[in-house]
């Protein structure tokens, strides 16, 4: 790809999200994690906020219902006082997507939202029908809103370009919390994916995985994304939701390569193993793996994180990073 290409795809981000600066910056959507606080926070300083969004998509989801909420207290807290796009997006996880187009887009739509992310399908295809879902209430109401897919294979970002994706964020290896099981790193992979996908789909391609500060910011434009995405380096900020402890260990942990590990025994440790099995995740090795690793069964693993969190005790939640 040519720079004069990649200038189109960066004048075309600014064109989707016009109060954006350079270089277009989002927070990944992350549960639990990213709130209308952090959302709105990200966006007030040039960039794209996401809320992470729900992974129930059912009619009685507690998830949904907080959804609705949160984008209400971001509406007002970036004094929105109109019908007009919120220029705030939202993040799903889709290995369970019955009651996405039933329940889902109605509540995104009611909000306008500018941008909706979906991502860790069980199938690549799945990601159709919503994205179909998607278009035609945008074509009812004239609803202003951008789609994004999270890939980590050169196969499926030319999936999602087939499917009618806006922008595709390309995931290495190198992030933090959940990502492909098999894969490979950002500088590999995203190089991979834009040669892939040419000038043959009209798309834009954001950079995700170990990305922290300025430096890997260029690396990554440099690599032909047309923007970056980052997660961890929004955790450990005042605006986050996470407990102090999990701030303070991302912040304190030196040697990513050293002091994290990709493994599904993350979520098995606090009962969180719900993804389908080309999926893992990278943490900071913490109590639970090193007692892992020295015998401990997973039964009395789970029995002491249990107890931990019953105490009110934050140190044996999985930290991903």
């Amino acid at each position: 790809m040519s720079s004069t290409d990649q200038e189109k795809d960066l004048k075309i981000l600014k064109e989707w999200f016009p109060y954006t600066t350079r270089p277009f910056i989002a927070n990944a959507p992350m549960i639990g994690f990213a709130d209308f606080r952090l959302a709105t926070a990200v966006t007030k300083a040039g960039g794209l906020g996401f809320i992470g969004g729900a992974f129930n998509f059912s009619a009685e989801s507690a998830q949904l219902a907080k959804l609705d909420g949160e984008l209400t207290k971001a509406r007002s807290e970036l004094g929105i006082t109109d019908s007009g796009t919120l220029p705030i997006g939202v993040g799903f996880i889709t290995f369970t997507p019955t009651g996405f187009e039933e329940n889902v887009v109605p509540l995104l739509e009611k909000h306008r939202v500018s941008a909706v992310w979906l991502s860790f399908p069980q199938s690549d295809d799945d990601h159709g029908p919503l994205i179909s879902a998607i278009r035609d209430a945008q074509t009812r109401t004239e609803w202003s809103v951008k789609v994004f897919v999270q890939v980590g294979t050169v196969q499926g970002a030319a999936t999602a370009a087939e499917q009618g994706a806006d922008v595709i964020v390309v995931q290495g290896i190198d992030a933090g919390g959940h990502q492909w099981a098999r894969g490979a790193s950002l500088m590999s992979l995203l190089p991979d994916v834009r040669g892939s996908l040419g000038n043959v789909y009209k798309v834009a391609i954001l950079a995700a995985g170990g990305i922290v500060d300025g430096r890997g910011c260029v690396a990554a434009l440099g690599l032909g994304a047309d923007g970056v995405v980052m997660g961890t380096r929004f955790v450990a900020t005042e605006e986050c939701p996470a407990p102090p402890h999990i701030k303070n260990s991302i912040v304190k942990a030196q040697d990513g390569a050293f002091s994290t590990v990709k493994s599904v025994q993350h979520d098995v440790f606090q009962s969180t193993d719900v993804f389908p099995r080309q999926y893992d995740g990278r943490a900071l090795i913490g109590i639970s793996w090193t007692e892992s690793q020295s015998g401990v069964s997973d039964d009395e693993v789970i029995r002491r994180y249990k107890e931990a969190i019953k105490q009110g005790e934050d140190h044996r939640r999985t930290v991903w990073a």
